[in-house]
């Protein structure tokens, strides 16, 4: 019964999770719809005909609104009706024609609903009055106007905005493009160079310099973004250690990333985090799956304590000899490692535990 409540329970907040992102997403696009619109006034700009038809029959409207409302309205409204119209042409359709409706219905309102009534005559009072719908109008077309005047320039600089951010990605990812070709051309030319090389142990060097020059441009494509957006640990691993397995060319290797508590990846101890996770990597499948087709590599991911984060690469290979320690191992990237791990204020290290561990503690 419990277990049936708590699987109803997480079905529930699932379902509002999915709820309130479905809601922000209408809204977002509600948002962006209503930007577009604005953007688009004052509407039928090159259709006259159109503009006017619309113009015409939204005078119409405000004049049969007015008689309708006559009666039941006290002496001294006669604009009621026509103050909207002009408004709402001028809204949608510019100053010009919300000039041409205030001027229509100003004259509707002089000859119908002010004294002398059906005539064009004026006394004192509609005199007045006349010339206060003149000053409202006028003052509406005006502040309009200028808001539509603000709206076209605000259009014009997000879309002078969202051309240079294209720029700027085009051209980020061009350089980002170019650095990492570099560093695989760089990997090529050592591979080749060792063509000429006839100490093993130099072959041997060339090859795993070529190794990491090649392992630093695939890092490179996927480390920064030309939006500035941070990523995670987890993000920078997983497509890291799919790399390094494929690179082995061991078909049986399995690695997995178990992530216990995020946290955000500086960029400047990307690369230095990445030699070391791939070199503790390459160094279980070299030696841990020795003679073996098969092996299971675990990445693991968490906070240890409030300082510091713990990356941990776990095999299941033939585990470490009997007092192994990496100052007397004759493994370069071993140390190259421990020497990384120390640049960056943390430390690397090779642990007989169950699994094989490497451990590399990191400031938070």
């Amino acid at each position: 019964m419990r277990q049936t409540a708590a699987q109803l329970g997480r079905l529930l907040c699932f379902s509002v999770s999915k709820r309130g992102a479905a809601i922000s997403d209408i809204a977002s696009r509600d948002a962006g719809d209503r930007v577009r619109f604005l953007e688009r006034l004052p509407l039928a700009r090159g259709r006259p005909l159109l503009a006017g038809c619309v113009v015409a029959a939204l005078v119409a409207f405000a004049l049969f609104l007015r008689f309708a409302v006559d009666r039941g309205l006290p002496p001294g409204f006669p604009y009621v009706t026509f103050f909207p119209a002009v408004v709402i042409a001028s809204f949608l359709f510019g100053s010009r024609w919300g000039a041409a409706v205030a001027a229509v219905c100003g004259l509707c309102s002089w000859y119908f609903f002010i004294p002398v009534f059906d005539s064009f005559a004026l006394l004192r009072g509609g005199g007045v009055a006349l010339g206060f719908y003149i000053f409202v109008v006028a003052t509406d077309i005006v502040i309009i106007h200028w808001m539509q005047r603000a709206n076209a320039n605000l259009a014009k600089e997000r879309e002078t905005s969202r051309q240079l951010a294209e720029t700027r990605e085009l051209l980020f990812r061009e350089l980002q493009h170019r650095v990492s070709n570099n560093l695989q051309v760089a990997a090529g030319l050592l591979s080749l160079q060792k063509r000429q090389v006839g100490d093993e142990a130099g072959r041997a060097a060339l090859d795993e310099a070529s190794r990491r020059l090649a392992l630093i441009g695939r890092i490179s494509r996927q480390l920064y973004s030309a939006s500035g957006a941070t990523r995670t640990i987890r993000e920078f691993l997983e497509p890291l250690c799919a790399d390094v397995v494929e690179a082995s060319g061991r078909t049986g290797i399995r690695c997995t990333i178990n992530v216990a508590d995020d946290a955000a990846l500086n960029p400047d101890a990307a690369v230095p985090l990445a030699l070391i996770v791939a070199e503790a990597m390459a160094n279980a499948i070299e030696h841990g799956f020795r003679d073996r087709d098969a092996g299971h590599i675990e990445v693991h991911l968490a906070r240890d304590g409030n300082d510091l984060v713990k990356v941990e690469v776990r095999d299941d290979g033939h585990g470490l000899p009997e007092g192994f320690s990496i100052e007397a191992s004759d493994s370069l990237g071993l140390r190259i490692a421990a020497m990384l791990a120390e640049q960056l204020n943390g430390t690397f290290d090779l642990l007989r535990e169950d699994r094989t561990t490497a451990r590399l503690l990191l400031p938070a």
